[in-house]
């Protein structure tokens, strides 16, 4: 390539200076790599090599199988194409209300009213195909519509589930401030009463759906009280303001935002009464953890169904890659990771629905599973070569979406000490010299 001056960047130069193929559009990648199927053509699934289906009841068996084969037919041939450009796929949204999971748990007003092993298996499900829409579910359904549920009035309720449920309107759910991550429960939002309603005032940053949500639950600290509120408030609100945050390397589909609320009016008719205090957010983070380490399950599943299927297809050395002794061993870690990770997943269920599961047992699960994900995902992506940082072949693009969900729901090294503190009876969240006395 001819170099027209230092100070001249290489997309402004002239049309002589470029090759007569520079913009030509790529190969597909059926064309380009012919050896190997792409994700676009999803593979069957044998990741669940010690059967967990036989511990499944009937309606979560079918409930697995419903949101696998929509989510191949619909959201695999398109995924890669979303997520290079970070835009959100909208024509799809339909496609994933008809699966009719929106709602998981929740019991009437339109909602399919799940165990919390079918929410979960669903989560898996979704995320196996692809982490992005699996946020984006996670997001409107366990975190914005539980706290509905949860916390809000009947009339509430009645108003706002039935839509969300059809995914006909959209949620976001609005807890994270830029100076306040892990330690959230020190939020800066303040809610301050006026007649016939509050005047919200602060800024919320990483909330999912935020750019295009019709209905954004808003945690807000009361300026009377110094406690934590919840509200609704309905898109384009006056003084309502939601951005996209740029050049993330993970759920890149995910439409996270910037909120900036200035004077924002709500009404006293959206306030969730159920919202008195930080520890009534605890109600909704409770079942929402669970789901989010379901995520990693369903993600390792699809990254091994993945490599299972590239590893038998793809030949060097005159043999299928599947025939070498160190990628056997591999697969073989890979899959007993998948195993391990889905039992301690089924467990986290049971032990939910017999109402014995302890804040600690569900930040154990998170954090455990999310992290032999990342070992998980290594593996994958180093079985797969060149082709392992492709998006077209699933293993890197899955590889990325992990790194957000190892840090959101509560980093790994704050659910550890959620867990620890359970364990020990000694809390170790503050340093040390923060405090006026040693934690002994």
């Amino acid at each position: 390539m001819t170099v027209l001056g230092s100070k001249l960047h290489q997309d402004e130069l002239n049309g002589s200076a470029r090759s007569s193929y520079f913009n030509s559009p790529p190969l597909d990648v059926s064309v380009a790599f012919p050896q190997a199927t792409p994700a676009s053509k999803f593979p069957t699934h044998v990741a669940d090599y010690y059967q967990l289906d036989d511990l499944l009841t009937p309606e979560e068996q079918a409930i697995r199988l419903q949101v696998r084969q929509c989510m191949e037919k619909e959201v695999a041939p398109v995924m890669a194409e979303y997520w290079e450009k970070a835009k959100f796929p909208f024509h799809v949204i339909p496609k994933l209300g008809e699966m009719c999971v929106a709602g998981g748990t929740i019991k009437g007003y339109g909602c399919p009213g799940l165990s919390i092993t079918g929410s979960a298996l669903a989560t898996a499900e979704v995320a196996r195909v692809d982490a992005s829409c699996s946020t984006f579910i996670l997001v409107h359904s366990s975190l914005a519509m539980l706290t509905i549920a949860l916390c809000g009035s009947e009339e509430q309720k009645q108003k706002y589930l039935p839509s969300l449920a059809q995914l006909s309107n959209v949620a976001c759910w609005a807890l994270t401030e830029p100076d306040y991550g892990s330690d959230a429960s020190a939020l800066r939002t303040t809610a301050t009463k006026v007649a016939g309603g509050w005047i919200l005032e602060g800024q919320k940053r990483w909330i999912g759906n935020g750019t295009f949500a019709d209905v954004l639950i808003i945690f807000a600290r009361n300026a009377s009280t110094n406690q934590i509120n919840g509200f609704i408030v309905k898109k384009n609100a006056p003084g309502l303001t939601a951005t996209k945050i740029e050049n993330k390397i993970g759920l890149r589909i995910v439409q996270n935002a910037d909120i900036v609320m200035n004077r924002v009016f709500v009404p006293d008719e959206d306030r969730l009464p159920g919202v008195n205090s930080f520890q009534d957010t605890a109600k909704v983070l409770a079942v929402s953890r669970v789901m989010v380490a379901w995520q990693p399950i369903g993600i390792c599943m699809g990254i091994y169904d993945m490599c299972h299927r590239y590893l038998r297809e793809r030949k060097q050395f005159k043999a299928p890659l599947a025939a070498f002794q160190i990628n056997q061993q591999k697969l073989a870690q890979m899959l007993g990771n998948i195993q391990a990770m889905t039992l301690v997943g089924w467990r986290l269920c049971k032990l939910y629905e017999a109402g014995t599961m302890t804040p600690g047992q569900a930040s154990l699960g998170k954090s455990w599973i999310t992290l032999r994900a990342r070992e998980t995902a290594a593996l994958g992506r180093e079985l797969l070569g060149g082709n392992g940082v492709l998006g077209d072949f699933l293993v890197a693009k899955a590889f990325c979406d992990l790194e957000p969900i190892y840090t959101y729901e509560g980093t790994y090294d704050i659910n550890s000490l959620v867990t620890a503190r359970e364990v020990t009876g000694i809390a170790s969240f503050k340093p040390t010299f923060l405090t006026k006395q040693s934690r002994l």
